[in-house]
């Protein structure tokens, strides 16, 4: 009887100290998913321009490349907006001619690689969305910098209204109420006394 005690009282020992263990052993887990939490949760500084840029560079996917556009330009604009309120239209025009030129990097990686816009259009809306905001953008520096700096500036917004263009009428080939354009029609030549078509 003794002896059935004893071994009762040791096994009832062992798993209070399985027990014990196990508890200790989710406390020191739910500490650690405490801290990963937090340090996910501490924000970490954004990219700069140049890491955007350096990113933007190096995507070769026409698609991933036309949606990078929306965080590169963003941070082009609000980097040509604090040259602007400085008085910087140089550096202005600078950022804004590169935006110009990785919104027409973007367009053609995505001809290349989904030339059917109108039934891929994914990447070709987010690019022609943000155009729109770089038009806006443009014309705001236009309107703040002395005359003698504005025709290189003028330039970037026909660029960029060319390059809009050309994204509407690749997601939207046939438009309500547009003609398609005239075919000329084959002239014919006599040549011993027969019509003959020209090509």
């Amino acid at each position: 009887m003794a002896g059935a005690t004893a071994q009762y009282c040791s096994e009832k020992d062992a798993r209070e100290k399985k027990v014990a263990s196990l508890a200790a052993a989710a406390i020191v887990a739910s500490v650690l998913l405490c801290c990963a939490g937090l340090t996910a949760a501490t924000p970490r500084p954004p990219d700069t321009v140049e890491q955007l840029q350096e990113k933007f560079d190096r995507e070769t996917d026409g698609v991933r490349k036309a949606k990078q556009i929306q965080k590169l330009g963003d941070a082009q604009f609000a980097k040509e907006r604090a040259a602007t309120k400085t008085g910087d239209f140089v550096t202005a025009g600078v950022v804004m001619e590169k935006y110009r030129d990785n919104v027409r990097a973007a367009l053609e990686a995505l001809k290349k690689t989904h030339p059917d816009a109108e039934k891929h259009s994914n990447g070709y809306k987010q690019l022609e969305f943000h155009t729109g905001q770089g038009l806006r953008e443009v014309r705001d520096v236009i309107l703040a910098m002395p005359e003698p700096l504005r025709p290189p500036m003028q330039i970037v917004e026909k660029d960029l209204r060319e390059i809009d263009q050309e994204l509407l009428k690749l997601l939207f080939p046939r438009r309500p109420g547009e003609q398609p354009p005239m075919q000329p029609r084959p002239s014919t030549v006599e040549k011993d006394g027969k019509p003959e078509k020209q090509p």
